[in-house]
């Protein structure tokens, strides 16, 4: 344990240096960059398709295919939230990127993000008019 270097006070500084600088930045951001909102929700002119957060997109996307499917995005959540708990692995002896010992986990976390990121895209890029698939410009 000699050999290590206390992360509190030398990580912790940096770490505080780094939020503020990066609240800074985005605040500055704020200030001269707009929010890129549509105009009021108006009854009578409603958007086809009518496309949630881009954030979201993955989620209506999955449930375009089959409403049963909300089950499977809360399994995932459950899934990541047990995660530390379930004994899919041993623990690691030190922080590294995908460690042999828990490359399941690695594996099933790179997975879902790449469903996520490939179903946003083509809820974002590829769905038209009544939610249909369209490729092409």
């Amino acid at each position: 344990m000699r050999d290590y270097v206390p992360s509190s006070p030398y990580f912790f500084r940096r770490v505080k240096i780094a939020l503020v600088l990066l609240v800074l930045l985005l605040m500055g951001l704020a200030i001269f960059i707009p929010a890129p909102l549509q105009t009021p929700a108006d009854i009578g002119r409603v958007p086809n398709p009518s496309k949630s957060a881009w954030f979201l997109l993955w989620t209506q996307e999955l449930v375009s295919y089959s409403g049963s499917l909300i089950y499977l995005i809360l399994g995932i959540g459950i899934f990541f939230c047990v995660l530390p708990w379930l004994p899919l692995s041993p623990p690691a002896d030190r922080a590294n990127w995908f460690p042999g010992e828990q490359k399941w986990v690695s594996l099933i976390a790179i997975l879902t993000f790449l469903t996520i990121l490939i179903l946003t895209v083509i809820a974002k890029f590829f769905r038209g008019a009544n939610w249909e698939l369209v490729f092409g410009l």
